[in-house]
């Protein structure tokens, strides 16, 4: 009998709660607290978690919290700063019992247990239990290209939002790159390059396509403080510097190509450090964080000479950032850039994402911090046709932690110089129709996952099925809906009127979904518009043509359908992450979808008729490009048409 009543009592204690990452550590007790509404900051530090909680539980709609005073009441939620055994930053103990109560030795830590509680609560009342949980990495983050893709700071001020609810701590932005030239006709001078930030030094070096204003960076780097998301600012040099070259040309390398520095001249040197120095420099510096990364990314290693110049460009730059209290972080590049020439090593973080070039074990024995962000397993490269196109994030769950650098480098879990891990979203493929949104798309799955692989290690016990079931039934972070996840039952408006907010719940329809519409049709002029948010617009005429089109990102895509003068036509949209498809009257008019493209060389010509009367212009085909014309379908306000559109139906497909 005592036997039955031990495994029943056991049989009803609460197994670990699912979250996003998974628990290091869960004591199931029996029972459920409801929470009251009500939050007790014991240590005054801790005022800024709570009030953050506060406005995060609210924006997720889940109630409302309040920071109270006085003795703890049953339900309420507890935050005290408290020295714990072995406990390492970051970490914290939760117990759920009549209170949810929360210590944490620093704010870092109670801050995270507070993304806990909100996961929690979005199902429910809270099962009773104690969870320790620790981060088995220090550095959990992911590295956006912003270069080659320009990404509008509102979307990156989403994406630090989405980042803290999983715990990932660290955003690299990769803020200068290039196009493949082999795409603008060979031509350095007419290939695609952007340097993104707002620059006083060198007025007009700044991209013109998409920047950020300083005030903008600085306020990106003070919401993520708030959220206990570090930013690391990158400029690559001494190769990727097209930007660069084409500003002052007579600095790029004529023997590597222009996007390359000549680190034989020397105006290269007070060129880069203008450009750093008016990052780093003054009371307000445009660079808040503790690290900057200084790129030293693929440089040429054809001769022994350029190689040492590299090397020495590398430790000037290390230095610099020393200079100004900032740790420099590097791409691993000294495998591939062996020397003579000394390179620091103290106080340097380095990026290892190529065996080849650098081989992490020997950079660990010559005393640099790693961080695992290994190409073949991490990088993203949307719609390239190489690397990824989205993560094998079962792979990774099942076998992925930062202890694993590519190939058959594995270090012991938790080493003490593997500071973390990163996955990469590169955008190579300058003009291929990628919008913010299919990044986003990609970037999600791989997010969450990497969060609990980053934070859990090798302790994660739930199989990966159960798993990618349940991570979305979260929200991305409180009030913040990228995806743009439409209710279940949709949404309808029986009329949309002209110029007016929809006055929907989401300001878009996110893959997979379906819009049907009823229009009463008038002559409209080019240009007109159905719908349109922030960054996408909805033609009923587009411009320079009349169909039905969208531009999203810069890129205009028509449909091969214009809209009657007068009548009646019944339209429906469906869009995925690989197609558009239009349907008119129930019948399907045209699907636009991934489509390969080429660049056309004089050197590729094929002359198939001499001496006629015309000329044809046949060639091979050249580099291969994939254009991708998808579509978040916009809700968030109607434009100025003189057509009746009703019957609005936005639904998940």
């Amino acid at each position: 009998m005592l036997l039955l009543a031990v495994m029943t009592t056991r049989a009803q204690e609460n197994v670990k709660p699912f979250t996003v990452p998974e628990l290091t550590e869960w004591t199931g007790n029996q029972g459920t607290t409801t929470l009251s509404g009500r939050i007790i900051v014991v240590s005054r530090q801790l005022r800024p978690v709570g009030e953050r909680l506060a406005k995060d539980y609210r924006e997720a709609g889940l109630g409302t919290l309040t920071l109270a005073k006085g003795r703890p009441k049953a339900g309420d939620i507890v935050l005290t700063l408290k020295k714990l055994d072995t406990m390492p930053q970051e970490g914290y103990r939760m117990t759920i019992g009549d209170c949810v109560e929360i210590d944490a030795p620093d704010e870092t830590g109670a801050f995270w247990a507070t993304r806990t509680v909100l996961q929690l609560a979005s199902r429910g009342p809270l099962p009773r239990g104690v969870a320790t949980d620790v981060p088995q990495y220090r550095m959990r983050g992911l590295m956006l290209d912003v270069g080659r893709k320009f990404v509008p700071i509102d979307y990156l001020r989403n994406l630090v939002q989405i980042m803290a609810y999983y715990k990932m701590n660290t955003l690299q932005l990769h803020l200068n790159d290039n196009g493949f030239r082999q795409y603008f006709g060979d031509d350095w001078a007419q290939t695609s390059a952007a340097f993104r930030l707002e620059c006083d030094t060198y007025p007009g070096l700044t991209a013109t396509d998409g920047h950020y204003t300083k005030q903008q960076f600085i306020g990106l780097q003070q919401l993520a403080d708030e959220l206990h998301v570090e930013i690391i600012p990158e400029i690559d040099a001494p190769a990727h510097v097209l930007a660069f070259t084409h500003y002052r040309p007579e600095l790029g390398s004529k023997e590597y190509g222009m996007d390359h520095f000549d680190l034989s001249n020397p105006d290269v040197y007070p060129f880069m450090d203008s450009l750093f120095a008016e990052y780093l420099s003054g009371k307000e510096p445009v660079f808040r964080g503790p690290r900057v990364h200084i790129g030293t990314d693929e440089y040429s290693n054809r001769r022994q000479e350029v190689v040492e110049q590299f090397r020495a460009y590398t430790d000037h730059y290390l230095t610099f950032m020393k200079q100004y209290g900032k740790q420099p972080v590097v791409w691993g590049s000294l495998t591939h850039a062996r020397g003579e020439t000394p390179v620091q090593k103290e106080s340097v973080l380095m990026d290892c994402w190529s065996t080849d070039y650098a081989e992490p074990d020997s950079m660990a024995r010559l005393g640099y911090q790693l961080v695992s962000i290994p190409d073949g397993m991490v990088y993203i490269v949307p719609a390239a046709g190489y690397y990824y196109d989205y993560l094998n994030c079962q792979w990774l769950y099942e076998h992925w932690t930062p202890a694993v650098m590519g190939g058959k480098t594995r270090f012991p879990e938790q080493h003490p110089q593997v500071e973390g891990g990163m996955f990469a979203i590169w955008n190579d493929h300058y003009g291929n129709g990628i919008s913010t949104k299919d990044i986003h798309h990609r970037l999600y799955p791989a997010l969450q996952t990497m969060a609990t692989k980053c934070w859990t290690g090798q302790k994660t016990t739930l199989p990966y099925a159960d798993f990618d079931r349940e991570r979305m039934s979260f929200c991305e972070a409180p009030g913040v809906n990228e995806l743009g996840r439409l209710p279940e039952d949709g949404c309808t408006l029986d009329e949309i009127k002209v110029g007016q907010p929809l006055g929907l719940p989401v300001t878009e329809a996110g893959y997979d979904y379906a819009v049907s519409l009823d229009i009463e049709c008038q002559a409209e002029e080019e240009g007109t518009i159905l719908t349109r948010n922030a960054h996408t617009t909805f033609y009923l005429s587009s411009p320079g043509g009349g169909e039905l089109g969208f531009m999203r990102d810069g890129y205009l895509n028509r449909f091969n359908y214009r809209l009657p003068k007068t009548g009646r036509v019944s339209l429906r949209i469906e869009g995925t992450n690989r197609e558009t498809r239009l349907f008119v009257n129930g019948q399907r008019q045209q699907v636009l979808k991934r489509e390969e493209v080429y660049t056309h060389r004089p050197e590729n010509q094929i002359r198939t008729l001499v001496n006629a009367p015309f000329q044809p212009m046949v060639y091979r085909p050249g580099s291969r490009m994939s254009y991708v014309p998808t579509l978040f379908f916009p809700l968030a306000e109607a434009g100025q048409f003189r057509s009746r559109v009703t019957n609005l139906r936005a639904v998940k497909l």
